[in-house]
């Protein structure tokens, strides 16, 4: 009886029952990355899980472009699905890295608030599919929001793992060695003969988790660009106009300097120790704000967003 139940729902509201079940998987997961951390051992368990949550997200944002017509992004409850896709990819990438159990330990708590959240407390208005608003009946929504989305994950999982690196061997000075394209850095290993090949260093478990916050936030800072460019040419096509200065963009240009000011500190200025994973853990809320925060204001072009669903696009 029950299992009928399960099969009638999913057949019923495919999008929703597999939101719900991402939910679960997640809720397993994170005591086992919990777990994980406390034996200092990577779990396959933990990356087989996560493998399921992200196929399955994949899965259900299949269904919801299939239901709706149009690419799954275009309201909250999509948003925050694609966002735990990208996040969930993002975990995946980077362990494959570095394989370590303080990278799921710490993004999976965030992907089960962000799917509690869209599964549990949003309003059922802001979960179901609707017709697009003018404005969004565009080609250029999957090229600018998704790019923006997966932006904001690369920029959340950087500022996490930062967050990480000052709660991991606090009492150990920490010094940035690693080059810009990868966790090796090098130094020579005495004179200047061919024979003394550069080397390689080894890195502690602070400067690996470092270096890979730096390359994440590298990333996102490269697809926000991207994201802010598109969304100017479409403003344009759309309203006429490049740059409006509405909530939502000008939190997306004020995110935009502050990691462009992080990477100028890190790279020109040579900052060192714990002072850059500061800068950057604070950037969590500043993308925090650009994302969830400015929709609470219901104002400005982008006010189709708005949680409560009550202003919309005209």
């Amino acid at each position: 009886m029950i299992f009928d139940k399960i099969i009638n729902k999913f057949i019923y509201d495919p999008v929703s029952s597999i939101g719900i079940l991402v939910f679960y998987f997640l809720l397993i997961n994170l005591p086992i990355s919990l777990i994980a951390v406390f034996s200092k051992k990577p779990s396959s368990y933990v990356k087989l899980i996560t493998i399921i949550v992200n196929l399955s997200i994949s899965l259900q944002l299949v269904f919801r472009w299939y239901l709706s017509g149009h690419f799954p992004i275009s309201n909250l409850y999509e948003s925050l699905f694609f966002l735990v896709w990208g996040i969930t990819l993002g975990q995946l990438l980077l362990e494959s890295e570095y394989p370590t159990p303080i990278i799921p330990a710490i993004t999976i708590p965030f992907e089960l608030l962000s799917v509690g959240f869209a599964s549990f407390v949003l309003p059922e208005d802001l979960k179901s599919s609707s017709s697009l608003v003018p404005a969004l009946r565009s080609s250029w929504l999957v090229m600018h929001v998704s790019v923006v989305m997966l932006s904001y994950a690369a920029l959340i999982v950087g500022s996490l793992l930062s967050t990480s690196v000052l709660l991991i061997n606090k009492s150990q000075p920490l010094q940035i060695r690693s080059s810009s394209t990868g966790i090796g850095g090098f130094k020579t290993s005495g004179g200047l003969s061919i024979k003394t090949f550069l080397q390689p260093i080894n890195f502690s478990h602070s400067e690996e988790l470092d270096t890979l916050s730096y390359r994440s936030i590298l990333v996102g800072f490269v697809l926000l660009t991207l994201g802010l460019i598109t969304g100017a040419i479409w403003a344009n096509e759309a309203w006429g106009t490049w740059w409006s200065w509405d909530p939502k963009e000008t939190w997306a240009f004020i995110s935009w300097l502050f990691y462009a000011a992080y990477l100028h500190m890190r790279i020109s200025k040579g900052w060192q120790g714990r002072k850059p994973a500061i800068m950057a853990s604070t950037g969590f809320f500043v993308v925090l704000i650009c994302y969830i925060g400015v929709n609470f204001l219901g104002v400005g072009l982008h006010s189709y967003g708005w949680i409560f669903g009550i202003f919309n696009l005209t």
